[in-house]
């Protein structure tokens, strides 16, 4: 019965190991991906985010600023190996996050999402002051990680 439980629990682990890309850098720790994954809970439900490489990529190329969350388990990887070079170029930080459908939950979709930015404001419409602002210093706040993280890769 012992080995039982042992086996499962290797199983477990084994499906909980996720196969991340090489380019995954920089990849968030546990808590910064909670706080990431709780800010694009609350960006989505004030709806300032844009959800797969398509619509991430026109956003950026039309100039819109916000923080570009990307999953680092996505196959074939060329599917976003573009999206962190026109990150770079436009000034908009991003950062990896383990698991693509982990943040479709946390974007709130059924479908496994590649990337999502998450914009301070919505498209259509203002936001009441409330959210607006918590949604921005959580924004900062995460923001602040993501470029102290990168400061230290590079």
């Amino acid at each position: 019965m012992g080995s039982d439980s042992e086996t499962e629990k290797t199983i477990k682990e084994k499906k909980k190991q996720i196969l991340l890309a090489p380019i995954a850098k920089p990849l968030a720790g546990k808590k910064l991906c909670k706080r990431t994954h709780k800010l694009v809970r609350s960006a989505t439900k004030a709806k300032c985010v844009r959800r797969g490489v398509k619509e991430v990529v026109k956003s950026i190329r039309r100039g819109h600023k916000g923080l570009c969350v990307i999953a680092g388990n996505i196959s074939p990887i060329d599917v976003i190996t573009h999206v962190p070079i026109l990150c770079e170029e436009a000034d908009i930080p991003y950062i990896y996050v383990p698991s693509k459908e982990d943040l479709a939950t946390a974007g709130e979709t059924k479908r496994p999402t590649c990337c999502i930015l998450v914009l301070t404001k919505p498209a259509k419409g203002e936001l009441d002051q409330e959210v607006q602002e918590k949604l921005i210093t959580e924004y900062e706040q995460v923001v602040s990680e993501v470029k102290q993280l990168t400061s230290s890769l590079y």
